[in-house]
């Protein structure tokens, strides 16, 4: 599925909560994962750690039901297709 960054976020920090994380489901990182290159991992405030790109969190969206889909790039002009 494709991966989404959020313009409100900030360097290594999510603002993406509640009712957003909920169509946006964070790209979780399993306990174990390490991180490596340009992809990070970083803890968020749930306790959850969440994969970046560079810095930025990685998230999917709701509404993308089949692998290709990318209908979550310029959702209300803040969300992108992650790009390496």
């Amino acid at each position: 599925m494709t991966l989404y960054t959020f313009r409100k976020d900030s360097r290594n920090r999510s603002n993406c909560y509640d009712d957003c994380a909920r169509a946006w489901p964070p790209f979780v990182a399993p306990a174990s994962t390490r991180e490596k290159g340009a992809l990070g991992i970083i803890e968020r405030k749930d306790g959850t750690r969440q994969w970046t790109l560079n810095g930025q969190p990685l998230y999917f969206w709701a509404g993308d039901t089949a692998k290709g889909d990318i209908t979550g790039h310029g959702v209300g002009g803040v969300w992108d297709a992650a790009r390496d």
